[in-house]
């Protein structure tokens, strides 16, 4: 009876051996699984935190990018609407330019033009007063061409404004 006993303990050790071996390889699977779940979980929260990071960073250069994009659309557009109106107003400053110096030669071939007919009748008022003073003086000369016909056969005799002293 005393080996009987000998084998059932043994038997029992044996059976507590591999229960303690099973639990053992048991909670071994359990906390591999927990530090592998840890480590994805882990991985997981990094990468996230990576592509946020990311997505961020990207985000402000592109807003940054926009941002100076738009600043110097606004300075181009600025700039060439400041050349337009230079340009605007120089090219206005030349037609009134332009237009003043034809208004001054139109004013100035108006004025010669003018003085022209005014000279010539203050040339033909004094050639008909220097033959009405000859005439009345009885000079006339018949060979001269600018005398009067009219008072060429007349002598100085019969013209009665001029009385022989």
């Amino acid at each position: 009876m005393a080996s009987h006993q000998n084998q059932d303990l043994s038997h029992k050790a044996g059976e507590l051996t591999g229960q303690a071996q099973v639990k053992k390889d048991e909670f071994l699977n359990q906390a591999s699984d927990m530090s592998q779940s840890i480590q994805n979980k882990a991985s997981n929260a990094s990468q996230s935190v990576q592509n946020k990071a990311s997505n961020a960073s990207q985000s402000v250069q592109n807003k940054a990018s926009n941002a100076s994009q738009s600043a110097q659309n606004k300075a181009s557009n600025a700039s060439q609407s400041v050349q337009n109106k230079a340009s605007n107003a120089s090219q206005s400053a030349q037609d009134k330019t332009s237009d003043a110096s034809h208004t001054a030669q139109d004013i100035k071939d108006q004025a010669t033009n003018l003085l022209q007919q005014t000279s010539e009748q203050v040339k033909n008022m004094a050639q008909g007063a220097a033959e009405a003073v000859k005439s009345t003086l009885g000079m006339n000369n018949p060979n001269d061409p600018n005398s009067n016909p009219s008072n060429a056969n007349m002598s100085p005799s019969i013209n009665p404004s001029n009385p022989r002293i």
